[in-house]
């Protein structure tokens, strides 16, 4: 298949989601498919590299809406010097085919398209959230984020879009960013999917050999154990401090943060936990998380 700039059609694959999947590559053509839309829109945004998780956004966003747009982007603003931007796995053939006739549109621009000036002159910030966390392990990155966000919000304009909660921190501030700027569209978050062995999935996991994706259920153990400790507040703490002891891969931080606010739970915390992991295998970062409820010290 090639890919012009021009509405393609591919022959439908599924049963339950339009007779035919149509990628577009331009502006202006996602402005006049979108604007032909009757009834409710729902929109996933991805950086393609489509996998399962990928398919239970787009399973939900059935569920919630008339009409898919998939977004198939790799945004360079949100990769900072010596990141894998250029590395990044990227396989638009595949994607289409796992989402043949589940989706109405999948929008995969060029960069030049979707930044005509690199870096753009005006773009949107994060804010304080931005900078810990990921933010402190990738400055900018949130920023990068929230600009192509916006971005592609306001090119789909759903009434709905969805998220996964394995990047919770990106869930969040993304959830400030369309209350903060009156953006009118609900944000549904998706729970988190795993392959047969707990661990979460991720683009990023291809960079892994087997021996490292091993090495990698660590972040899934302590998720496990965090969970299982609850509604024990300490009990979380003490499941999270021991993962750092152990060093089973080179962890950045593992923490209960309290979600409102995204900074570490106070002992006289109550009510939903947000767990978070990052750490890195095989030099790859990779992130975990879960909620959990703490109803003792």
């Amino acid at each position: 298949m090639t890919h012009e700039n021009t509405a393609q059609e591919t022959t439908a694959a599924h049963g339950n989601g339009p007779a035919r999947t149509r990628l577009i590559t331009t502006k202006a053509e996602l402005r006049a498919e979108r604007a032909a839309m009757d009834g409710t829109v729902a929109a996933v945004l991805t950086m393609g590299s489509l996998h399962e998780g990928h398919l239970a956004l787009v399973r939900r966003a059935r569920e919630l809406a008339d009409h898919v747009i998939l977004t198939d982007f790799v945004n360079p603003l949100q990769f900072g010097p010596g990141e894998d931007y250029e590395a990044y796995p990227r396989d638009l053939e595949a994607d289409l085919a796992l989402v043949d006739g589940l989706v109405d549109l999948v929008f995969a621009p060029s960069v030049q398209e979707m930044y005509p000036v690199l870096p753009p002159t005006v773009s949107v910030t994060a804010g304080r959230a931005g900078t810990v966390l990921e933010g402190a392990a990738r400055p900018g990155h949130f920023d990068g984020v929230v600009t192509v966000v916006t971005k592609l919000l306001q090119l789909t304009s759903p009434h709905v879009s969805v998220f996964g909660r394995k990047d919770a921190q990106q869930l969040a501030i993304i959830q400030a960013l369309v209350a903060d700027l009156e953006l009118p569209v609900r944000i549904e978050p998706v729970e988190i999917q795993r392959e047969e062995t707990g661990l979460a999935r991720s683009s990023r996991n291809a960079y892994l050999t087997p021996a490292g994706k091993e090495q990698a259920l660590a972040l899934s153990r302590t998720i496990a154990a965090a969970l299982a400790a609850a509604p024990s507040l300490s009990g979380i703490r003490a499941a999270l401090a021991g993962a750092l002891a152990r060093g089973e891969i080179a962890w950045d931080y593992a923490l209960a943060l309290d979600p409102a606010t995204l900074e570490e739970a106070g002992d006289d915390h109550r009510g939903e936990v947000l767990v978070v992991l990052a750490g890195k295998v095989e030099g790859t970062r990779l992130l975990d998380a879960a909620v959990a409820v703490a109803t003792a010290p």
